[in-house]
């Protein structure tokens, strides 16, 4: 699915929300001794930065080998960076594990037509079609064929430390010019404003999508431009450029963010040392459920959404979509046992993923009668009210163009690139791959 994929909450999030108002080298997996068989499986959660992921995983394979004499599974846990990198070297030589994680849309493109992921159809359709919320298989599809089984959903917001706010008497801004003023003001009391580790650049890429999608008033103007419905020189989106580098200008991000990768950003964090963090739903359980962060830490932590512009754009329209889905490798030696776990985890996935974790999970859950913390409550009534969701903009292009995306973005912050040749750089990329 190359094209874009911009999601209204509403048509798929409804029952998630019944009650929320109220990471050896790799190879081709082989049968290990005698009859049993071994599953390859790699994903991208670390014990370290992804405890209560890491811990649930660990859990799900050791319930799946009890329940499944003979097959076992071969892990391996990788950071999120070193994972795209093994993933993209073991697909040279066809070499991937047999089950590992994907993302979707223009991420899965090349793995997809190099006949690399093997169809899922079989498994959603033995008893996992009703279990996904509406649209998230989608997104894994090409031509009507499924070959990923989604895991979560995200939306991306600024995350804030409030004791940091209260000792400086600041309060969630609902403008960018009120965003600004508590820039000014950290960096007159010498507090970083934001932590950014614009190294891994699809960071970055997050501030410029909603500059862009204020800008335009919530008009898919990004979305409109990589599906190529419009050219990426629009105003709204050359304006967004020219803001990014305004908040750069400002003083808004730490020190060296083109040198930080996204996990030291977010150590800074949560070490305080940063007023502020624009992530992912995905890192919610750091906020909330994670016993290894001080409760002290994750009490002080709130979130507001980005703000408007000038007026313009609609704070319930954000930046996000679903995460990541598990692959099965088309040419597998274990194939039928890599499709009986992958289906087995999505199934055990489900409700762990929020009473365990704490993220919002790809399938249904009747959040009735859960003990659920306050700001993933929030984070679900946010959600029901999302006016829309445009997917990552990396994740929506060609693995060419994102790349092309991410360099010009890195590029942008460093002002090594002016606004009007970001855009029109874009612009010739994009227009080449029509």
């Amino acid at each position: 699915m190359k094209k874009a994929f911009t999601m209204v909450t509403m048509l798929f999030l409804s029952v998630l929300l019944l009650a929320a108002c109220g990471d050896d080298d790799t190879g081709e997996s082989n049968s290990s001794s005698g009859d049993g068989k071994s599953v390859k499986f790699m994903h991208l959660w670390p014990e370290g930065s992804s405890a209560q992921h890491h811990k649930v995983v660990n859990e799900i394979i050791e319930t799946f080998e009890e329940e499944n004499e003979g097959i076992s599974i071969d892990l391996e846990v990788l950071s999120n960076e070193q994972y795209k990198d093994k993933i993209k070297v073991l697909s040279t030589s066809n070499e991937l594990p047999d089950v590992g994680m994907t993302w979707a849309a223009g991420y899965m493109e090349p793995y997809v037509n190099g006949n690399m992921f093997a169809s899922v159809d079989d498994i959603i359709e033995s008893g996992l079609s009703d279990g996904f919320v509406s649209g998230t298989v989608e997104a894994f599809s090409m031509e009507d064929t499924a070959y990923g089984l989604p895991l979560e959903l995200n939306i991306s917001t600024i995350f804030y430390n409030k004791t940091i706010f209260d000792e400086y008497g600041l309060e969630e801004p609902k403008t960018i010019e009120e965003l600004y003023q508590i820039i000014d003001t950290l960096n007159e009391n010498g507090v970083n404003p934001i932590a950014l580790g614009n190294r891994d650049a699809w960071t970055g890429s997050m501030w410029y999508m909603y500059l862009a999608d204020r800008f335009a008033g919530n008009e898919d103007i990004l979305t409109k431009a990589i599906n190529r419905e419009t050219t990426f020189e629009e105003p709204a989106l050359v304006q967004a450029a020219e803001e990014l580098q305004s908040l750069v200008d400002a003083g808004a991000f730490v020190q060296g963010f083109n040198g930080l990768a996204d996990e030291e950003a977010k150590s800074m964090f949560m070490g305080e040392q940063a007023a502020m963090y624009l992530i992912a739903t995905w890192d919610l359980p750091n906020f909330t459920t994670n016993e290894d962060v001080p409760q002290e830490f994750r009490d002080s932590v709130g979130y507001f959404k980005f703000p408007t512009i000038d007026g313009t754009g609609d704070t319930d329209s954000y930046v996000g979509g679903p995460g990541v889905g598990l692959f099965v490798a088309e040419n597998s030696d274990v194939k039928d046992e890599a499709k009986a776990f992958a289906s087995y985890f999505v199934e055990q996935w489900g409700e762990r993923a929020v009473t365990d974790v704490g993220i919002i999970p790809a399938t249904k859950v009747d959040a009735d009668g859960l003990d659920l913390p306050q700001m993933y409550v929030d984070v679900l009534n946010d959600l029901s009210e999302a006016s829309n969701i445009t997917l990552y903009a990396d994740v929506q292009m060609s693995a060419s163009a994102a790349q092309m995306h991410l360099d010009n973005i890195q590029a942008l912050f460093g002002g090594d690139i002016t606004p009007e040749a970001f855009t029109k750089t874009h612009e010739e990329t994009l227009s080449t791959e029509e």
